[in-house]
């Protein structure tokens, strides 16, 4: 599905990770009570940012990636029923390690 779609400049194509829908101590949460995720995999990198000069700046990010980004950045899509975000690389606020 990520073959469908290529980012443009410095933005990526990220996929939320769902949280657990059961607190630590057993209660499940209903839809309602759910958080956005801020949490997912990099499923497709753009180039790159062009600068005024023409120079490419590359991306710090790469394909699997498991990345924290801002909780209201972003533009939500649907693609073959899978939800996804499109982001700009300055919306990622952390990768994590593996």
């Amino acid at each position: 599905m990520a073959a469908k779609l290529q980012p443009m400049a410095d933005r990526v194509l990220v996929k939320p990770v769902e949280k657990e829908e059961k607190t630590k101590s057993g209660i499940y949460l209903p839809d309602t009570a759910k958080e956005k995720p801020q949490e997912g995999e990099i499923l497709a990198v753009g180039p790159g940012k062009l600068t005024d000069d023409g120079k490419r700046i590359p991306m710090d990010l790469k394909v699997g990636d498991r990345v924290i980004y801002a909780k209201y950045g972003g533009t939500e899509i649907k693609v073959d029923d899978v939800e996804m975000i499109i982001l700009r690389e300055s919306d990622i606020l952390a990768k994590k390690a593996k």
